[in-house]
Parts: structure tokens; sequence; C-alpha cells
């Protein structure tokens, strides 16, 4: 039976997609939920898998491809092809360069990764189906050449010339473009401006070594900084709704709700998942949610809805060892808050000096919409919550 292998449905804020990888090659048999490709969008990556056990019969679009939604992809043939399938000792006795008489044999990632190693196709032995040439095989080709044991010292060893100049190029990714356009696009259409404060973390720090132990126990979750900077966010974000606004056309949008984006580091790059309503958060939620989200991000699972929307966001650039950043806004956003590494910094205290753990804060906001009174008052309002955050609890 042949079926139809299409590209999922795409959100409206989605116009197209591009075919990033193929896992399979036509005629290699696939079971059902095997991922076949990965479709990549300006967001997320999409993962299509197959619908029955079978194999693939026809690619109809190729890596690098552009493609729209419930696009047909692929022919796939469910259930054993006939002459298709192949024992592991017909496998072994065919010789890779049996496989490789034509380059056609080979997929697109395996001869880019073959170019950019200079390797020919005859000097790997594929493991695929028929001989063919995998991805894997590649790799563990260089792999094992790169960790040849080097010659002992009665060996004569020949003088290696030295080793050549050379350079890589590859195409950007769709999501590398997508925050490419973005940040030029923050950059020239808005006028950006960052503000700097600093915070003593002492009483964040004396609450979790006081209380770490107990919360995790209670909550199945380590108390981390991020929930109190959440929560300094959003308690601030109520006092200055200028900082919760947008700007659309000639309107100004004033949000009363509070979805804060979190920047997130992954593989492919950069991305910002929203965490919803965080006002009806508890610390212990907050902790959690941020967890999920990092953990779908490292993972390749964010969703587009994880994705969509967002009024305010962070960026922790502490946890690389940043000490102060200019962050860019992540539009259609007003205003974004960069948090910094925290370093021991002697202080001038009631008259005397004392080390405290210190972190600089920036804000970086659209001064269209923001004025400075307001950037530079919703700083200092999270400064106050950090420095004392008793005035979470008591709404001060």
């Amino acid at each position: 039976m042949s079926i139809e292998i299409k590209v999922p449905v795409l959100p409206e804020s989605v116009a197209d997609a591009t075919i990033a990888t193929w896992h399979v090659q036509p005629g290699e048999q696939v079971t059902r939920d095997q991922n076949l490709v990965d479709i990549e969008t300006d967001k997320v990556v999409l993962e299509v898998v197959a619908p029955e056990d079978g194999s693939i019969a026809e690619f109809l679009a190729n890596e690098g491809d552009t493609v729209l939604g419930e696009a047909v992809i692929a022919k796939f043939t469910a259930g054993a092809v006939a002459g298709q399938e192949v024992t592991k000792a017909e496998a072994e006795a065919t010789t890779p360069e049996a496989a490789d008489d034509t380059n056609d044999a080979l997929s697109p990632s395996v001869r880019r990764l073959l170019g950019e190693h200079g390797l020919e196709a005859s000097q790997v032995k594929g493991t695929g189906a028929g001989g063919r040439i995998t991805k894997e095989d590649v790799e563990a080709f260089v792999k094992s050449k790169s960790a040849a044991p080097a010659p002992t010292a009665s060996a004569q060893v020949d003088v290696a010339p030295l080793a050549e100049r050379s350079e890589k190029r590859v195409p950007m990714s769709r999501l590398r473009k997508t925050i490419a356009n973005r940040l030029l696009e923050a950059k020239n259409s808005t006028a950006m401006l960052t503000t700097f404060n600093e915070v003593n973390m002492k009483p964040i720090m004396d609450i979790r070594k006081q209380y770490q132990e107990v919360f995790e126990k209670r909550h199945g979750i380590r108390l981390g900084f991020m929930s109190f900077y959440i929560k300094a966010v959003t308690e601030a974000l109520k006092r200055f709704p200028e900082v919760n606004a947008s700007i659309d056309g000639d309107d100004i949008v004033y949000h009363n709700y509070f979805d804060i984006s979190i920047a997130v580091s992954t593989p492919r790059g950069l991305v910002t998942p929203v965490l919803r309503d965080t006002d009806t958060m508890s610390l212990a939620d907050i902790e959690r949610n941020v967890r999920e989200l990092a953990i779908k991000g490292r993972d390749g699972k964010l969703t587009v809805d994880d994705m969509t929307g967002g009024n305010f966001t962070v960026t922790n650039g502490g946890v690389f060892g940043s000490l102060m950043s200019t962050p860019i806004l992540n539009l259609p956003q007003s205003a974004i808050l960069g948090m910094h590494a925290i370093k021991d910094r002697p202080m001038a205290v009631n008259g005397q000096v004392e080390i405290l753990p210190m972190m600089y804060l920036a804000l970086s906001y659209d001064h269209r919409i923001i004025d400075g009174r307001e950037s530079v008052g919703y700083l200092v309002a999270i400064k106050d919550f950090l420095e004392d955050p008793t005035r979470l609890l008591l709404d001060l």
C-alpha cells in the first residue's frame, strides 16, 4: 500500500519550512513511528515519523528544499517490500564499492560530510541497507582515523608537512537566518537603549542555603535563582505597565497578562520559549516549568506553541560567565532584562567595606514607548525585590 508522507500543518505564523535531514534512504526498511525526516521552521524542528512498518519508495523533496504545510515530500510503501530485505550476511558481502558505483547512492548529507573531510566513498564501509554509506559510517571512520595510535619511538617517522590552510563554508540553518534577521530588525527599527544597575544577591543566596533541602524534599525540584528573577520581573511589570506593552502600528498595546520569554541556548541556537501567566505561579512552579523548557530545548522538542507569544524576555548570560552585556530586544517586545555572573566585590555598607556577591543588571528597552523614568524605575524595582525578597511575599 502506497502512503503519502506530508509536511505537518504549519501554524499561521509560519509561512514555510525547509527539509533539514532525511534519516532514511529509499528502499531502507523502517518501523512504525521511526523518524523519517527533520523539517526545520523559523522556530522549531518538526519530526515526521513512519506511519507503518515499511520503506520510503521515493523522495519528492530533497534536503535544503523549501516546502509548504501539508506538501507531499515522499512516497511510502507500507509492509515489507519484495527484494528489499537484506540479510546480515548479504549486507556484509556487499562491498561499499558496489554500492557506490554511482553518486546517487549517497544521500546529500553523506556527500557533504565526505566532502568536508576530504574522503572518497570507497574509503568508508557502509552498514546501511544494501551496503549504503550512512552519516554514522562516515563519522565513525573519521573518529577511528583521529584515534589511530601514534608510532613508537623505534619506528621510522616521516616528518609530516605543515597542515594546509583551509576553510569550510556551510549554509546557515533556517533558525540561524531567522535569528540574524530578527536581531538586525530590532537594531534598525527600534530606538533601543540600555540602562544598568547592580544587585546584592546575598539575601537570595541566604534563602537558598537555608531552605534548599526542605524545598527540594517538598517540591521535588531544586530552588534556583531563575524563580526569584521571574517573580521579581513579574511584580515589577505590574507596577510599570509601559514595560509590559508593545507597539502595533500607531497604537500601544498594554497587556494585562504576564507571559515571560526565557532565553535558552540550544545546539541549534538561541531560542526563547515562553512561561505563561507567571503571576499565578509559585517559585516551585516556575522552577519546574523552566527546567521542562530547558530540557525540551536541549532535546529539540520545543513546539511552536512553546515559542509563540511573550511580553518580556529574561536572558541570563551569567551562566556562561558574562559580567555585563547589552541584550537586544526580542521583537515585538519592548524590553529585555539581562542577568549576569555573580561576583564577590568590595562594597561600601554603612561606611564599612564588605565583600558581597554582586550582579549587574541590564535593561534594554524601546525608547519610543518606554521613557527613562519608567526604565530606571522598573530596574530599581527589580533590584529592590531581589535585595529584599520579603517584598515579594508582602506585595510591597
